[in-house]
């Protein structure tokens, strides 16, 4: 296992949700992290609760803008880590009642921007690191209706890590696909209903609770740190796929 200590690790949505709580795992670990998003008050909010410089840097970069990822890479050059869980909500709608103006936004932020940022990071990835990329539950189980779209995005980047995987070797491609975590993503897509929908799908987990940030972060710390794991995907869903 490779320790993280002195490495420089970069997050793109390390702002807030579970982005945040990989970067603050990261810096347990004695680690240098650039978090990166579109919301530079979400940045600087999470650079107040991570405790700042001299190892926490936040940088404002938008996933659909290829000049905010040149000047991202160039500024921060080699670099032994990337780690994507930048999203955005996701479409709901039936398939016969679909908005491909909204599909196609979509595609570009999760899909076609994770492949942009690949890259656009690659040239500066040290040998033998490591790009992480976050897929999700809706693969697995898509909510019916409205989630056939979700399912085939979020489906998709076990694929690409398989293909990317080989093309960057020895450096190492991975994904991590979560169940529901308690996040502000929640906020977003149920608003005051959030509890509701967390208690009720808890009650029904084989864990017995929802995914904290704590226990997703994990994973991606294993995927850093484990010199011997690529192409894989690695699901911490608390059993939400047997169910």
């Amino acid at each position: 296992m490779t320790s993280l200590t002195g490495k420089t690790i970069i997050i793109f949505g390390g702002s807030s949700g579970i982005g945040l709580g990989v970067a603050a795992a990261t810096l347990e670990r004695g680690a240098n992290v650039v978090i990166a998003g579109r919301s530079e008050e979400k940045l600087q909010a999470a650079e107040e609760e991570l405790g700042g410089p001299p190892h926490l840097r936040s940088f404002a970069a938008d996933l659909e803008r290829e000049a905010d990822l040149t000047r991202l890479f160039e500024t921060v050059g080699e670099f032994d880590h990337l780690v994507t869980t930048a999203g955005t909500p996701p479409p709901g709608a039936p398939i016969e009642a679909l908005d491909l103006d909204v599909i196609r936004r979509f595609v570009d932020n999760k899909l076609i921007g994770t492949i942009a940022l690949a890259k656009h990071a690659s040239p500066y990835l040290k040998r033998g690191g490591s790009m992480t990329i976050t897929s999700g539950i809706n693969k697995d189980r898509p909510p019916v209706p409205g989630g056939a779209v979700v399912a085939a995005i979020a489906g998709s980047f076990s694929y690409f890590a398989h293909g990317l995987a080989l093309e960057l070797a020895p450096s190492r491609v991975n994904v991590v696909s979560p169940g529901w975590v308690d996040t502000p993503m929640w906020d977003v897509l149920v608003g005051s209903a959030k509890s509701g929908y967390l208690k009720d799908m808890a009650g029904r987990l084989p864990a017995g609770r929802i995914a904290t940030l704590v226990d997703v972060a994990s994973a991606y710390i294993y995927l850093m740190e484990s010199d011997f794991t690529t192409g894989e995907t690695i699901h911490v869903d608390g059993g939400q796929r047997l169910i």
